[in-house]
């Protein structure tokens, strides 16, 4: 269809040999462009990298806090005016969560306990969980662990986290580890990103990847309305990921590594104060979130989008996508351009958690159904945005649901402070099934989906 208009276009406007010559050699650039990933993955030797199981924290009973207990607790704080409640008590309405998400103990005491301890019981209860487990569902003992990658973004202990994880279990004493922090909810997949380069150079080795944001630390006290959306929108929750690139992992693990992304727009000066940590007037410290945040994100996530494409879409679409371009270019203003359907390679996919509306936009602008949201849209609801680690719980339901069949492709995006967007795509190597009694989902999986109006 493009191309008979493109055609026709030539001949109506009468063009010179000089542009129909420029316009062939652009086509030509274009298609090297567009076959240079094939080239690039079929000269490529580097070894697999298998996922061979994660983990996910189930907070414990007492930690769930509904909209009641949160509004009342704190309205007892003495920090917050009666507008400030108003604005959290809309934000909690509109949020797309339920009231079964939930807070750290160290934010249920009246006032929060934000201090240094509390931080650091909080890092046990969030990671040594998800560690144990990770470490019991996959029989690996933490000195056979050769790389470790912690991530979170507001709490920045000394020793550092990965130091407190190396000295609870003991790990070796030449185990490579590293902790990342500011990323934000891309967190997670930014260190799938890291991990997989160590693996290429470390051969027969594993790693663990551990995803969690500690939440006391960020709690915002004070009464400007872009601060205390953080409040109102982060709930707690923890990952813990088993990568390898052992040849013999190929049997046991669940998925094999197919292509990482990662993209960031903090070279330019509105994107980099989209989301910046900082002082109110008062001097309390918290997280501001400006008005061209959501903007800045659809910025951010089409240059990793058309990077992607490019690399994993077929060549039609590629096609369909670079003449509507060309179209829109040099011959047609108006011409919308085409939007690649990723379904054709990518059976399921793991979106940000950054609520409702977000998530329902993000889909639009990928071509994305009702069901390929589900699984965001239901971890918002059950667990709320656990930043970095929500991919996790998504993929983690996405597999009770026994959805995810051998040979299917996931794509888990995340998209974080920075601003940074990061892809993960991964395929499945075995079937998953029996997953709904070992996930964060057990006892609620039977409910969902349910029928959200955010």
């Amino acid at each position: 269809m493009y191309s008979t208009k493109l055609a026709s276009q030539i001949l109506l406007q009468k063009w010179s040999i000089f542009h129909v010559f420029l316009l062939l050699i652009t086509c030509l650039i274009l298609f090297f462009v567009l076959i240079k990933p094939y080239i690039l993955n079929s000269s490529s030797s580097s070894s697999s990298v298998y996922l061979v199981d994660f983990a996910c924290l189930k907070p414990p009973s007492f930690c769930r806090v509904p909209f009641s207990t949160f509004l009342e607790n704190a309205s007892k704080f003495r920090s917050f005016d009666c507008e400030s409640m108003a604005f959290m008590a809309k934000i909690l309405s509109s949020s797309g969560q339920s009231e079964e998400t939930f807070l750290p103990p160290a934010l249920h005491y009246i006032p929060p306990k934000i201090h240094l301890h509390e931080s650091i019981k909080e890092v046990h209860m969030s990671l040594f969980t998800v560690m144990d487990d990770l470490l019991a569902k996959t029989n690996l003992s933490p000195q056979d662990v050769d790389v470790l990658i912690v991530n979170c973004s507001g709490f920045c202990p000394s020793p550092s986290l990965s130091s407190i994880v190396v000295n609870k279990y003991a790990m070796r004493s030449d185990v490579k580890s590293f902790n990342l922090s500011g990323m934000g909810c891309s967190a997670s997949a930014l260190g799938i990103d890291l991990a997989q380069n160590l693996l290429k150079i470390h051969e027969n080795s594993n790693a663990i990847v551990l995803s969690t944001e500690i939440l006391s630390p960020g709690w915002y006290s004070g009464n400007e309305k872009p601060m205390l959306l953080l409040n109102c929108l982060f709930r707690m929750g923890s990952a813990a990921i088993l990568l390898t690139n052992k040849k013999e992992a190929k049997t046991v693990s669940k998925y094999e590594l197919i292509k990482t992304l990662r993209t960031q727009r903090a070279f330019e000066d509105k994107a980099y104060l989209s989301a910046i940590r900082e002082e109110d007037s008062n001097g309390n410290l918290g997280v501001t979130l400006r008005r061209d945040l959501l903007q800045v994100a659809g910025e951010t996530l089409r240059s990793n989008v058309a990077v992607l494409g490019s690399s994993i879409l077929p060549l039609k679409e590629k096609l369909r996508y670079g003449v509507s371009v060309l179209i829109r270019r040099f011959l047609d203003k108006s011409c919308e351009i085409y939007v690649p359907d990723f379904k054709t390679v990518i059976e399921h996919f793991c979106l940000p958690t950054s609520g409702g509306p977000v998530i329902k936009e993000i889909a639009k602008g990928l071509r994305l159904g009702e069901r390929d949201m589900e699984a965001a849209l239901m971890t918002l609801h059950r667990f709320g945005n656990q930043s970095s680690s929500s991919l996790w719980y998504e993929l983690a339901y996405l597999e009770a649901k026994e959805r995810i069949k051998k040979g299917d492709k996931v794509w888990q995006l995340g998209m974080g402070s920075g601003p940074k967007c990061n892809s993960v795509v991964w395929k499945c190597v075995r079937p998953i099934v029996g997953e709904s009694n070992k996930s964060p989902w057990a006892d609620c999986i039977h409910r969902y989906p349910i029928v959200t109006s955010h």
